[in-house]
């Protein structure tokens, strides 16, 4: 995270972020990847008092407008484990094409990893009013939309 040319200034206020998987590899097709995400937040929900105000998962990224006592570590808690649990479900599987992209596409500066699952940033933006936190929702819950993945905001 130390190498995002993206700052969060305002560490304890509401920001939108995209995390993306790394070369956008589609690992969020099954319910157990998805479900290490959730267990994540939910635990960071309650160590480090994050509030999710909106989220959205896709095949290869995702969506969040979130605030914590201190979003940069909380963030960084986020992706350390996920990334940890989520390539030990994909070697438990088998999934070696994913895992060979993982090890191919990691960056030369990753020297404490084999693989890198999560691109490197999130480009916050910070949520300055009520305005902008509503567009912001409705982008996130329009995205599956786009997608063809649902075909309401509430599905």
């Amino acid at each position: 995270m130390g190498r995002s040319r993206y700052k969060i200034y305002e560490p304890t206020y509401p920001h939108f972020v995209t995390f993306t998987i790394l070369r956008w590899i589609p690992i969020f097709t099954n319910k157990e990847s998805v479900q290490i995400v959730m267990d994540s937040l939910k635990y960071l929900q309650k160590e480090d008092n994050l509030k999710i105000y909106a989220f959205v998962i896709l095949e290869n990224h995702m969506h969040l407008i979130i605030k914590s006592d201190n979003l940069p570590k909380t963030i960084q808690k986020f992706k350390r484990h996920t990334a940890k649990y989520i390539i030990a479900l994909l070697k438990e599987k088998g999934v070696t094409t994913i895992l060979d992209q993982l090890a191919f596409y990691k960056k030369a500066h990753k020297k404490m990893s084999q693989l890198q699952l999560w691109q490197e940033g999130y480009q916050p933006k910070l949520i300055l009013n009520d305005n902008m936190m509503i567009e912001t929702i409705k982008y996130i819950h329009n995205n599956p939309i786009k997608r063809g993945y649902v075909e309401k905001d509430w599905h």
